[in-house]
């Protein structure tokens, strides 16, 4: 005699790290019914939250963004080393490599030093002017992750972008700062912009839309200002040159 089969899946709560779920079938015999077991499964519920991807990504690429125009090596260090410490799912890892981590090292270092020196700070900003925009979006495309490549442009542009306004408003901060140089403003400016990098993107990585915010207002402020002070970027500018030329003759 054939037998005919019907299928009864149990669901039950309480297996230790998630659901358990057992599958049965029911086979009608000549002897009764009989249950045989078809096996177990868990599905595991503490698995972390996978990276955030497109638009998700937006708001910790503007401020990693932001923060690339003033110190990217900073940001590099900031990302890298939480990424080490605590595994963010946020964060690619290759921004924790050991290699990626040393190279940012050094290079903050150099930038630390340069960054609080009259006129060798506009300099450093001079070369810097490539480096931070397209540090920022690298840095957006890396944290979009799997992303569509529609997704990964948008965010290479925001990061990108934002980082270029960044660096632009501290570019010619440093210039009017230049216009009437003595280093305790030049050594006080570079300190307040790593702190401000470091607490952004920290908070960044814990709070993306909050720190956007935040990297917004800054942004939005330091362009005002730029434009307020204008004139005194301009004597600042050829002062530099001026210096620069004398440095060449």
């Amino acid at each position: 005699m054939a037998a005919s089969c019907t299928a009864a899946i149990r669901l039950r709560a309480g297996a230790p790290g998630g659901t358990h779920t057992q599958s049965s079938q029911e086979a009608r015999t000549p002897f009764g019914v009989q249950s045989v077991s078809t096996g177990t499964r868990y599905a595991d519920l503490s698995v972390p939250l996978p990276m955030l991807t497109g638009v998700e990504s937006l708001p910790l690429v503007f401020s990693s963004g932001w923060a690339s125009g003033v110190n990217a090596y900073l940001v590099v260090l900031v990302l890298g080393i939480a990424d080490r410490i605590n595994g963010f799912e946020q964060i690619p890892d290759v921004l924790g490599r050991w290699d990626v981590l040393t190279l940012a090292g050094f290079l903050y270092a150099m930038e630390f030093v340069a960054d609080k020196i009259p006129y060798i700070d506009s300099s450093w900003d001079a070369i810097s002017t490539a480096i931070r925009p397209t540090a920022g979006a690298v840095i957006g495309v890396l944290l979009a992750g799997d992303a569509s490549s529609l997704d990964q442009a948008v965010l290479g542009a925001v990061g990108g972008g934002t980082a270029l306004l960044s660096h632009l408003v501290k570019a010619s901060s440093r210039l009017a700062i230049n216009s009437s140089p003595e280093p305790v403003s030049n050594v006080l400016a570079s300190i307040t912009e790593d702190l401000a990098v470091l607490g952004v993107v920290a908070f960044a990585i814990q709070s993306p839309r909050a720190a956007a915010g935040v990297a917004g207002v800054l942004l939005a402020v330091g362009l005002v200002v730029v434009f307020l002070v204008a004139r005194l970027v301009r004597r600042g500018w050829r002062r530099w040159k001026r210096r620069d030329r004398l440095a060449y003759s």
